[in-house]
């Protein structure tokens, strides 16, 4: 009898150790407000929103150690609409990401649906991919760094590298999952540096016919009404960029250029590109109180037709705690083009977002988030 309870108790011992180098965590984020959106179909939009700094979403993260340094690794994260409990993408459970991998001191290599390297190195030095939220998105986000409105890559083997002395590097390849390997296929690769205050990042990634094969690397891309795309017209689509931020004190404030390509359109020599020059800065009045703003010039072309967009960002944040905090925020687009020619304004507001009627659009949020 002793044996057995001794033998009980050593059994229960090791059970806990087992426990202690697992973990599974539960977390999310929670953003609703009352936004305004001007010009859409020629009239002001008042509507409840749902995630207009972060698209509201759930998930599980977890990680085992395996001993030696490695571990196993494991994310599933879902997007949804606060006001109505329907899913960001109809049909697709985890939209956000879902994917398993190996970690160790060397670095990380994942497979399933996950984001770029575009947005791992370069969307953090922006407003739109660190404090600012949708709103402060480039115009159509063409250049996918707003990850409420980007689209992860499918069927993605992923490596991220350790850090060495501040730096690091990456690339994600998604495969078409088609006997036609190169249709609808992506590929991305980047790189960063932070030492201090100082954040470095750069990045560039490529779909190859992204509306071919509907199981291939990317889901159909949304031109956001700036160019009509029919579904059975492929295309390459281009994005890259580099950017730099410096924290000093209460304050950061950074530089990004980000260039957008359309190309290779199905029967056309048809392109549209779009380049984006934008400074952000934010600063800290107190430990609660944040107030951020940003500006972004754009120009672009379509062929021969060239446009150009202003856009200016706002914003006013208060934690109530480490979980909790209450927002203000807006931001304002003007589009023109040499000839006079329409090129809608277009600004991301979470769920009530709306193309303009014109070539102008104003956005105002005042909203609650909580993270958990």
């Amino acid at each position: 009898m002793k044996k057995i309870l001794i033998a009980t108790a050593v059994a229960a011992s090791f059970a806990s150790v087992a426990h202690a180098q697992s973990s599974v965590t539960l977390y999310g984020t929670l953003d609703a407000g009352i936004t305004y959106t001007s010009n859409v179909g020629g009239n002001a939009q008042w509507a409840l929103g749902s995630g207009t700094i972060d698209e509201n979403r759930f998930g599980l993260r977890g990680v085992e150690d395996l001993g030696g340094g490695l571990k196993t690794i494991f994310t599933l994260e879902q997007g949804f609409d606060l006001n109505n409990g329907s899913q960001a993408s109809a049909g697709k459970m985890f939209s956000r990401q879902a994917f398993v991998g190996l970690s160790s001191d060397a670095g990380t290599v994942t497979l399933g649906r996950q984001y770029d390297a575009v947005h791992d190195f370069l969307a953090p030095v922006t407003a739109v991919g660190s404090w600012g939220g949708s709103n402060f998105a480039h115009l159509g986000n063409l250049d996918m760094l707003d990850d409420n409105s980007a689209i992860p890559t499918n069927n993605a083997i992923k490596f991220t590298s350790a850090n060495y002395a501040g730096f690091s590097f990456g690339g994600t390849y998604g495969f078409s999952n088609s006997s036609s390997f190169a249709a609808n296929r992506e590929y991305s690769f980047g790189a960063g540096y932070q030492n201090a205050g100082l954040r470095v990042g750069a990045g560039y990634q490529q779909r190859n016919s992204p509306n071919v094969n509907s199981k291939g690397a990317s889901d159909l891309v949304d031109l956001s009404g700036l160019v009509d795309v029919p579904s059975d017209v492929s295309f390459r689509q281009r994005s890259f960029g580099a950017g730099a931020s410096y924290a000093f004190g209460p304050a950061v404030m950074g530089l990004a250029w980000t260039q957008a390509r359309f190309d290779n359109f199905t029967g056309s020599t048809a392109s549209l590109h779009t380049n984006n020059y934008e400074v952000n800065a934010k600063y800290n009045l107190t430990p609660a109180l944040g107030l951020g703003i940003a500006y972004t010039y754009t120009n672009g072309a379509a062929g021969d037709f060239h446009f150009h967009a202003n856009q200016v960002g706002l914003q006013g944040d208060y934690a109530l705690s480490k979980r909790t905090d209450i927002y203000a925020q807006g931001a304002y687009m003007l589009t023109s083009s040499p000839h006079g020619d329409l090129i809608p304004a277009v600004i991301d507001n979470g769920s009530a977002t709306g193309v303009s009627s014109s070539r102008r659009q104003t956005v105002a949020s005042v909203g609650l988030r909580h993270r958990f």
